[in-house]
């Protein structure tokens, strides 16, 4: 069986009802996981994220995944892709990594 690393890994959410509950955040807390929210009432928080997951759906075919592993590889490929590789307009046209850091460099 393999052990999954959950290492500086965070787990996105708003504050609905089951990501609230005292057991869902003691599980996260559980398995190292860094827990965050949206702003209660805000869901423009959630936007970004919302946005990414839409594209990871629509770019990613997880039902060819025959194991863990396989769903694990292609959800790492794409964001590899997704960070450094898929251009983006809301970017000027950069993509993630380039826009970084191109504001880190007019800092």
């Amino acid at each position: 069986m393999n052990i999954i690393n959950f290492e500086n890994t965070i787990i996105h959410s708003d504050q609905g009802f089951h990501y609230t509950s005292p057991e869902y955040s003691k599980k996260i807390k559980d398995l190292g996981i860094t827990q965050s929210m949206s702003r209660k009432g805000n869901c423009i928080d959630n936007a970004p994220m919302e946005s990414f997951f839409g594209n990871l759906k629509d770019d990613v075919d997880c039902k060819t995944a025959k194991t863990f592993n396989d769903l694990d590889d292609a959800i790492n490929n794409y964001m590899d892709y997704y960070n450094n590789k898929r251009y983006q307009w809301d970017l000027k046209k950069m993509t993630p990594v380039q826009y970084q850091n191109h504001l880190l460099t007019r800092v």
